[in-house]
C-alpha cells in the first residue's frame, strides 16, 4: 500500500513567521507534527511519502502514484485543505481526513472518504482492522482519551528537519483548567478536542523523542506544543529534570519554548526547572489586562493572579513571555484599548498575539452566542487577519477601529515596538544556552540590510545593536532577533490596517 500524506498550507498569519523566513533560510515555522506521529502509527510495510504544501508544492503525481491521500489539517487551513480534497477527488483516489479542522466540523468538508477523527491512537487502529477487512466506515470518532504513553516516536525521516525554523514535540494534552468550578473558558476549544484530564508521555518516553531529533541531525530550537504542559507540575517537573540531564550530557543542542497558564508565575522550582533544562520563552493566553473582561470569558485563572506582576516575575527568571490577547469580549470597557497599549509596553512582551474574539465552533462561547443570534458566518480561528464572526456588545466600527489601532501603536509604530524590546531586556535576563554557528551570521546579515538599512526602523534597530553590544552583549542574539521579528509584526499589523 503507497500513502501520501498532505499537510495543507497556512494563510500568513502572526504565527506563521513567513516574512522573516528568508532571514533563516527556511520554508516554513513549524513542521506537521500530527501526520509524522500518524505515520508511524501506520502498518510498518505500507510505503509512505508526506507533502507539506508550506514547502513544496503537491504534484499530481505525487497523488496519482498512491493508493490513499491521509491529509490533516487545523481550521485555519480549511481552505487549502478542501482544495487538496477537491484535486484528489478528480483523480479518483480514497481521502482519509483527520485532525482538529475536521474533528470540530466533519460536515462541512465534501469529497473525503473516511474521516478518522479525535485522538489517532484510539480511532486509527479501528479504521486500519476495518479497511483491512473490506469494511471502512465513514466516520471513526470517539468519546474516549487516547493514552499518551502509546504514542510512537514522530517519523522524521519524511520530512527535511531544515526545511523548518522550530521541530516540534508533544508532552501532554488535555487542560485541567476545565475543571476549575465545573467550568472552562468559554472561547476555548481546547476541552472539546482533548479534554480536561491530563495526560502526559512518561520522562523516558520523552527523553526518547529529543533524542531521536538529535539522531536525526537536528539542533535548534523546539516547540512543546502541548495545551497545558503544567496542568499536572509533579509529572512535568519530573520530565524536566531528565531532560536537564540530557541536555547537560549532549552539550545543549536545544533550546525549548511551550505554552501556559499564568499560575506558572506561583511556582519558583517549575520556573528555575525550566531554565536549567534550556526554556527560552512561554506562551500565556493573559487575554485582558480587564477584570470585567476576563469574568465575561470566564478565565478565572488570571483572576488570581496581578497579571503585570506575574509577567514580570516570569521574565525576570529568564523566561520570555509570548502573550495572546484578545478584544471584543462581552466586558470589555469603553478604554480597553488604551489599558491593552498600557500593559503590553509596562510589561515588554514583543510577541503580543493581540486578536479579534473567535467564536470556535462546539465551544461554550459559540453556542452561547448562537442561543442570542449573534453567530454571523464560519470562522476561520485566524483572530488577527480583522474579521468578525459574531455580533459584538461594542459598537463594530469602534471595536474594528480600536482593535487596528493597538496594532498600530505596538507594531507599526518603530518607537513604541524598540522601546518595548528595552523594557524587555530590562526585565529578562538570557540564560539559555547553546552554540554560535557560521548559519547564524546570516539573519544577522540580512537584518542589517533589511532593517538596518532599507526600513523606517533602521534608526531604532542601529541604536539596539549597539546599547545591547555595549551594555548586555549575553543578550544581543535576543535583541536580534526582537529586531527580525518586527520585520514580520510590522507586516501583519499594516495588512490589517487596509
Amino acid at each position: 500500500m503507497k500513502i501520501l500524506l498532505v499537510y495543507p498550507e497556512y494563510p500568513i498569519t502572526f504565527w506563521s513567521f513567513k516574512h522573516i523566513l528568508k532571514f533563516i533560510g527556511r520554508k516554513a515555522a513549524f513542521p506537521p507534527l500530527g501526520l509524522l506521529t500518524v505515520a508511524a502509527m501506520l502498518p510498518s510495510d505500507w510505503e509512505k511519502k508526506l507533502v507539506d504544501v508550506n514547502v513544496e508544492p503537491l504534484l499530481d503525481q505525487d497523488i496519482t502514484s498512491a493508493d490513499m491521500i491521509f491529509i490533516s489539517a487545523m481550521v485555519i487551513q480549511k481552505t487549502s485543505a478542501q482544495e487538496i480534497i477537491n484535486r484528489c477527488k478528480e483523480l479518483d483516489k480514497i481521502v482519509v481526513a483527520g485532525g482538529p479542522a475536521f474533528t470540530t466540523e466533519p460536515e462541512k468538508y465534501k469529497g473525503v472518504d473516511h474521516f478518522v477523527l479525535n485522538e489517532a491512537e484510539i480511532t486509527l487502529p479501528l479504521f486500519l482492522e476495518d479497511l483491512n477487512n473490506g469494511a471502512a466506515k465513514h466516520i471513526y470518532t470517539t468519546d474516549k482519551w487516547a493514552d499518551v504513553t502509546t504514542t510512537p516516536v514522530p517519523m522524521w525521516s519524511l520530512i527535511n528537519i531544515n526545511d523548518y525554523a522550530t521541530m516540534s514535540l508533544q508532552f501532554s494534552r488535555g487542560c485541567p483548567l476545565g475543571d476549575i468550578n465545573g467550568d472552562s473558558c468559554e472561547f476555548c476549544d481546547i476541552h472539546i478536542l482533548f479534554g480536561t484530564k491530563f495526560r502526559s508521555k512518561t520522562p523516558q518516553q520523552m527523553i526518547n523523542e529529543v533524542e531521536s531529533l538529535y539522531q536525526a541531525g537536528y539542533e535548534g530550537t523546539i516547540f512543546l506544543a502541548d495545551d497545558n504542559p503544567i496542568g499536572n507540575k509533579l509529572r512535568f517537573k519530573e520530565m524536566l529534570r531528565y531532560l536537564i540531564i540530557w541536555q547537560q550530557e549532549h552539550n545543549y543542542p536545544f533550546i525549548f519554548t511551550t505554552q501556559a497558564s499564568i499560575n506558572l508565575a506561583a511556582d519558583d522550582e517549575l520556573m528555575d526547572l525550566m531554565v536549567k533544562a534550556n526554556f527560552s520563552g512561554v506562551f500565556i493566553g493573559i487575554e485582558s489586562p480587564d477584570t470585567a473582561a476576563l469574568i465575561s470569558i470566564g478565565k478565572v485563572v488570571n483572576l488570581k493572579f496581578d497579571l503585570e506582576d506575574a509577567v514580570k516575575k516570569i521574565m525576570s527568571k529568564g523566561l520570555e513571555v509570548m502573550g495572546g490577547f484578545m478584544v471584543g469580549l462581552d466586558g470589555d470597557p469603553p478604554n480597553i484599548f488604551d489599558k491593552l497599549i498600557t500593559y503590553i509596553q509596562k510589561t515588554g512582551i514583543i510577541q503580543a498575539m493581540v486578536g479579534l474574539l473567535v467564536a470556535c465552533p462546539g465551544t461554550k462561547l459559540w453556542k452561547r452566542l448562537e442561543a442570542e443570534k449573534r453567530i454571523v458566518s464560519e470562522t476561520t480561528v485566524d483572530n488577527v487577519n480583522g474579521s468578525l464572526n459574531f455580533i459584538p456588545k461594542m459598537d463594530r466600527e469602534e471595536l474594528l477601529a480600536g482593535y487596528r489601532r493597538v496594532l498600530a501603536v505596538i507594531y507599526s509604530s518603530t518607537k513604541e515596538y524598540f522601546g518595548r524590546v528595552d523594557t524587555f531586556l530590562k526585565h529578562c535576563p538570557s540564560k539559555t544556552k547553546g552554540h554560535f554557528s557560521w548559519r547564524d551570521l546570516r539573519p544577522m546579515v540580512l537584518s542589517m540590510w533589511h532593517i538596518g538599512l532599507l526600513s523606517e526602523a533602521r534608526w531604532y534597530y542601529w541604536k539596539l545593536t549597539v546599547k545591547t553590544l555595549v551594555t548586555n552583549f549575553k543578550s544581543f542574539p535576543r535583541a536580534m532577533t526582537m529586531a527580525i521579528y518586527w520585520f514580520h509584526f510590522s507586516k501583519i499589523a499594516a495588512s490589517i490596517q487596509k
